[in-house]
């Protein structure tokens, strides 16, 4: 089940709930939740594409690691195939340099 699809549910199942037959479940913190969970996502979606233009111009993964608190490996390991998919058709026959 994608993430959208099991939002949907949720806010199937918390639009059922009547707050007269249960009182301290008006569906207040799940929707709460909900809406972190969304902004997270859009954050992390954010990011990425930050983390890809700063490599795309130049940005060493050592930078980009410093930048995120973490090692240009770790930086690397999580974002580098991201970054490779921003690359057009063009540029598919380039090569990165080696970060080791």
């Amino acid at each position: 089940m994608s993430k959208l699809t099991a939002k949907a549910g949720v806010e199937v199942w918390l639009d059922t709930i009547e707050p007269t037959g249960m009182p301290a479940r008006d569906g207040r913190n799940l929707r709460a939740i909900g809406a972190a969970l969304t902004a997270r996502e859009h954050a992390e979606d954010e990011l990425k594409r930050a983390v890809r233009a700063a490599h795309a111009a130049g940005d060493s993964w050592e930078a980009i690691g410093l930048v995120l608190g973490t090692s240009r490996q770790a930086a690397h390991r999580k974002y580098a195939a991201r970054d490779t998919e921003a690359f057009d058709s063009s540029e598919a026959g380039s090569t990165l340099p080696d970060e080791n």
